[in-house]
């Protein structure tokens, strides 16, 4: 029998996405039920394959841009593609996805009274003055370049967060990603991690652009997720936003190196101009998540790679994953 004092059933939009997927494990772990909705833009059947017949997941392909009508008792909004050369490829949708999709599951939250939580990015701190970046920063962002569809879009779902908190007393979780990989990662979504290692398993060059001296910080899923757990899990006053991510700072041309030696790789190194907009820097100040949360990565990058290594290694071999 299910036990209502306990067991949730849970909407995760965006469930069939790279963290999506990982979030829907980690809920039903739990023994919670998991609502996955999913418009399979970005998302993938193969990221939650291994999900059907489960007797307490359900999946609805549904784009959020539109209202859904369903009774949950919580709500994970995942729903928005996440890397450059998707977002970029329909930056209406995009901003639609982040914007109206925000405000389709803020009503839905309203009008059931549960909490919600909003997948925020590192991006609204867009090409940074500050290093790290701090939650109270307020950002440097171009609103009207290639990437402000995703930037602004992310930023504008924050403000309708925390305008329904004020306004409606809804209860809402915040949480800023910064650069998180692992399995599941689509092959061909552009992202600095999987496309090294696909070209490193390829023996291709990897391309690399400007000198490789820009910094990122790289975040293991299952460090992601644990996060994402902890902050819903927070009493109402914790709102956040809270940034997640793994201080631990690299170079680009380093990341390139290590996926290099990891892999065997006779790959070599091609220089490509930087694209407009591209942070020179980041990587998260989580003081916060360490005192809210009780937070910290534990994964590092040697071991996060290998691990990604072999999803990608079997799944470019043609094997089941």
């Amino acid at each position: 029998m299910r036990n209502y004092e306990s067991t949730k059933r849970i909407l995760v939009t965006g469930g069939a996405g790279f963290l999506g997927s990982h979030l829907c494990d980690r809920l039903l772990a739990a023994g919670h039920e998991v609502v996955c909705a999913d418009n399979l833009f970005t998302g993938a059947k193969r990221n939650i394959a291994h999900l059907h017949g489960h007797p307490r997941f359900e999946f609805l392909r549904h784009d959020v841009t539109f209202p859904l009508f369903i009774e949950v008792d919580e709500i994970w909004n995942l729903a928005c593609p996440a890397s450059p050369i998707h977002y970029q490829h329909d930056p209406v949708q995009t901003t639609k996805t982040s914007v109206h999709g925000a405000i389709n599951m803020l009503g839905l939250a309203k009008r059931l009274h549960v909490p919600i939580f909003q997948a925020s990015t590192s991006e609204v701190y867009g090409d940074p003055e500050q290093h790290p970046q701090r939650e109270d920063y307020w950002g440097h962002v171009n609103p009207i370049g290639p990437r402000s569809c995703y930037d602004e879009g992310k930023r504008c779902a924050e403000t309708l967060f925390f305008d329904y908190h004020r306004q409606h007393q809804l209860q809402i979780k915040v949480a800023r990603i910064f650069n998180t990989y692992g399995p599941r990662m689509h092959p061909n979504d552009g992202r600095v991690v999987s496309n090294f290692i696909v070209q490193a398993l390829k023996n291709e060059p990897i391309t690399i652009y400007g000198e490789g001296q820009q910094t990122r910080s790289f975040c293991y899923v299952d460090d992601l997720i644990e996060g994402f757990i902890r902050l819903m899990a927070t009493d109402a006053s914790v709102t956040g936003p809270i940034n997640l991510g793994n201080p631990g700072e690299f170079t680009i041309r380093e990341l390139a190196e290590k996926v290099i030696a990891l892999t065997g790789s006779r790959s070599t190194l091609e220089m490509r101009p930087l694209p407009a907009d591209d942070p020179r820097q980041r990587q998260p100040d989580i003081t916060r998540a360490r005192e809210q949360l009780g937070w910290t990565p534990k994964i590092d990058l040697e071991t996060g790679l290998r691990s990604t290594i072999a999803y990608f290694d079997q799944m470019l071999s043609g094997g089941s994953t």
